[in-house]
């Protein structure tokens, strides 16, 4: 039987409006799958509350309400950040390099006896052995031991080469020292000045390493040791 003239047709706009569950409307009051959407970012499900801390549930979410996350820092996936590795077993913490320890020698053996019984030749084995244990000591430092023996050795020929060469030693020694920890106490300039003293450099020079090796504790010669810097 045909609705009467002016009665509110059942269907408008192909869904009924009449509400289903005794005359409330589901999802907070919106009108089931008619103008608005349930999800269309006004007023969702669950009583109200946004999913997700205030995100659409198909947004870029951020889980548990936005609240910390366990372990401290946040990755940008809202996922914990990795925990950054151990040092390795045995290393101490904190030491950002590591080097070969150097030999210990007796100063006067380097300066006089074994220089006078090998007729000077320790001297230029002695002079090209340091500088390789600075170089593998501290292998940030671009030191060439053999180019150090070549100047010493045929420098002379324009008299200054050689000189430059155990000015700039002392300087390699101090900087060792201070990569142990040590405060620098190897002066350049007083090993060119020893070499008019009776030739004393060879003397200063290994007694100032020898600090180096006493700071290690007697670590053999080639044990890796652990830098302060």
């Amino acid at each position: 039987m045909p609705a009467p003239q002016g009665a509110p047709s059942p269907y408008q706009g192909g869904y009924p409006q009449q509400q289903p569950y005794g005359g409330q409307q589901p999802y907070g009051g919106q009108q089931s799958y008619g103008g608005q959407q349930p999800y269309d970012g006004q007023q969702q499900p669950y009583g109200g509350q946004q999913a997700y801390g205030g995100q659409s549930p198909y947004g870029e979410p951020q889980p548990y309400g936005g609240q910390p996350q366990p372990y401290g820092q946040q990755s940008g996936s809202g996922y914990p950040a990795a925990a950054q590795p151990p040092a390795p077993y045995g290393r101490p913490q904190g030491a950002a390099h590591y080097g070969l320890a150097m030999k210990r020698r007796n100063i006067f053996g380097v300066w006089l006896g074994l220089p006078i019984i090998t007729f000077g030749i320790y001297l230029l084995v002695w002079y090209y052995k340091i500088h390789k244990e600075m170089a593998e000591f501290d292998s940030r430092r671009k030191i060439s031991p053999g180019g150090s023996l070549l100047t010493i050795m045929f420098g002379g020929i324009l008299l200054i080469p050689p000189f430059v060469s155990i000015y700039n030693t002392g300087k390699r020694i101090a900087d060792a020292q201070r990569a142990a920890g040590l405060q620098p106490s190897c002066s350049g300039g007083l090993g060119l000045l020893l070499i008019f003293v009776f030739g004393l450099w060879p003397l200063y020079y290994q007694n100032e390493l020898n600090k180096i090796v006493d700071h290690y504790q007697g670590a053999a010669p080639g044990t890796q040791v652990p830098l302060a810097v």
